[in-house]
This record gives C-alpha cells, structure tokens and sequence, in this order.
C-alpha cells in the first residue's frame, strides 16, 4: 500500500518516535524512506545571536542536520530499508511549507510526522509544522504523538 514514506527529522524525540514508527511501517509494506531535515534559519535569527553571527549560525545548522541525517540514515539502514536523505535550507519558506513540497516532488504515499502534541497557547507561540502539513497535502500523514512523562510508548 505505502511504497514511498517522507519522514522530517529535526533531531527531537518526537520526531524519533516518528521515525521508528516509519521504520515499522515501512518494514511491513515493503517501503523506501526517505528522511528530509529543513534548516529552520528562523531559529538563528529569532536566537540570542548577533545578526554577525547569522552566517556562522546558519553554517551550524546545516552541518548539524547533516550530521542528523547521517545518523538516522544509518539507523534506517541497519533495519534494512531502502533509505534516501535531503537537506533542504529555503530562507523564509516555513518548514512545513518545505516537507509538503518535498513530499510532492517526490510523490510520497505517505508521511510520518513525529509531533509534540502541543496546544492552546503553546502551539499559537510555536506554531506547529505537523499541524500545517495536515492542512495543506492530500498525502496522507500519520502523526506520531510524543509521549509524555510518565506514559508508555
């Protein structure tokens, strides 16, 4: 059913959980992964970083989501799927904006989000990608909602 699964990774634990739950998935249908991290600039320029800092910022970040990518490529391919990687950086397109594009141009069946589960006021503050890519793909996406303390997985 699910031949080409797109999962974000950004390094959080809900995206982790998201990731083992493509894992799983694309296990027992047979799928390719591919994983996507979008350098999210934002995080510099609303950061405590002097604006001279920016290009050294912004240099930081993608080796970070590099070096991210290397080890969940690494983590997919021991499992034994077939496994592709994207660094995207797109300066002022918002990260779910990017995963729903990407996701297109590759012509995903599916993508596995993990997310915080956040709501009211935390989520208005911190927006939310997983939300936005809900609302804008006719791809199918499965949320994979962190767990909290104190919950079982």
């Amino acid at each position: 059913m699910y031949q080409r699964i797109l999962v974000p990774v950004d390094g959080s634990s809900a995206a982790a959980q998201g990731l083992n739950e493509a894992v799983k998935l694309a296990r027992n249908q047979g799928a390719q992964i591919l994983l996507l991290h979008v350098v999210d600039e934002w995080r510099v320029a609303a950061g405590d970083i002097a604006a001279v800092n920016l290009d050294a910022g912004s240099k930081a970040l993608r080796e970070a989501g590099a070096q991210l990518l290397k080890q969940t490529e690494a983590q997919v391919h021991e499992a034994g799927i077939p496994v592709q990687t994207v660094l995207l950086e797109e300066l002022g397109v918002p990260v779910g904006e990017c995963i729903v594009q990407r996701a297109q141009q590759w012509q995903a069946d599916l993508i596995v989000c993990g997310t915080h589960g956040r709501h009211g006021v935390n989520r208005l503050l911190l927006g939310s990608s997983a939300e936005y890519i809900v609302r804008h793909t006719s791809i199918p996406v499965l949320l994979v909602r962190q767990a909290e303390a104190g919950e079982s997985s």
